[in-house]
């Protein structure tokens, strides 16, 4: 990640990123989001190899959205690893998930999580539901500064 990210999206639906990222582009919501389609490629662009020989992250996302159930690495393991190190614990996460288990809800609050959303399977909730996010955790949440 070269230049600064506003969020990092970790998805592997295309339907989901799609409509995701036409809701963002609707309201004007972020102008810098960097897609990870699978839980290793988002863990890659946060710790990546150039990242460990330096031990610096430049760029991190303001926030990250989640989902969990993804190939490879699954998403409560990302959230593992970026709640656990010192470098990335700050990150807002936020799970954009459709699992209701509550296993699941309960194991990502306890990872740390910063939020938890259900994805609604109505196309306008949807899109709602994005923009809610979007207006709160990158116009009105206030992060601490590095």
């Amino acid at each position: 990640m070269s230049k600064q990210v506003e969020i990092l999206y970790v998805e592997d639906n295309p339907n989901d990123i799609e409509l995701t990222l036409h809701a963002f582009k609707k309201f004007h919501l972020a102008n810098d989001i960097v897609i990870a389609r699978d839980g290793e490629e988002a863990l890659d662009l946060l710790f990546g190899k150039d990242r460990l020989e330096t031990g610096e992250l430049n760029n991190t996302p303001r926030v990250i959205l989640l989902d969990l159930k993804l190939p490879k690495v699954d998403g409560l393991e990302v959230l593992r690893k970026v709640k656990s190190d010192d470098r990335t614990k700050m990150i807002p996460v936020v799970v954009l998930t459709s699992s209701r288990e509550e296993k699941d809800i309960i194991e990502s609050y306890r990872l740390g999580v910063n939020s938890y959303i259900v994805k609604p399977v109505d196309f306008e909730k949807f899109v709602e539901a994005v923009k809610t996010f979007g207006l709160y955790w990158l116009l009105i949440n206030q992060p601490p500064s590095h």
